[in-house]
């Protein structure tokens, strides 16, 4: 699933400045794998922005890791201030010939720096580096109710391509699922 930015009350919003400056992106390596399975869990607790149900541990991510390379469906993290702030990563949306190209991007930020332009930037990046990697459309499958997520798509240039009506559940809940789609 796409994009792990929970929706809060305004009162506890923290203001969005428009800098991103100090923000690196850069390829993840293992030694990541503890700051992204942190956020991906804090993002499956939150039951917003994954349809992953079930927590995930280094261990676990390790071969999921090792599946994506620099050349290939990367996974790239976000720092700030020398902390892992968020994480993008692609994989292949549909595995038939014709839909090469096309690849399925997820962000997750972590909450501390949620409104701070991570997972701006890290869309940016993708957008700019897209083609490079041999990419000509970026997907994003985003929970409909997940209103921070699809702001974040927008304002990025994503458009609506899908909707797929009550296709997930979670916690017994249907869940719509929309489909965000950009041309690189």
């Amino acid at each position: 699933m796409t994009a792990g930015l929970v929706n809060k009350s305004r009162a506890h919003r923290r203001p969005q400045t428009a800098a991103i400056e100090g923000i690196i992106v850069r390829d993840a390596i293992e030694a990541d794998l503890s700051a992204i399975v942190e956020i991906h869990n804090a993002a499956i607790a939150s039951g917003i922005s994954t349809a992953q149900l079930e927590r995930v541990t280094v261990k676990g991510r390790r071969e999921w890791l090792r599946a994506h390379s620099p050349e290939q469906y990367p996974i790239w993290v976000a720092e700030l201030g020398g902390a892992i702030a968020g994480w993008l990563s692609f994989r292949e949306f549909l595995p038939r010939c014709a839909y090469r190209g096309t690849v399925e991007v997820s962000v997750y930020v972590h909450e501390t720096f949620r409104l701070r332009g991570i997972g701006r930037r890290l869309l940016q990046q993708a957008i700019a580096r897209g083609p490079q990697l041999g990419m000509h459309s970026l997907v994003g499958l985003i929970f409909s109710h997940n209103e921070p997520s699809i702001a974040l798509f927008r304002t990025a240039g994503f458009e609506r391509w899908g909707f797929l009506p009550g296709v997930a559940r979670v916690d017994q809940v249907p869940r719509d699922l929309t489909i965000f789609g950009r041309h690189l």
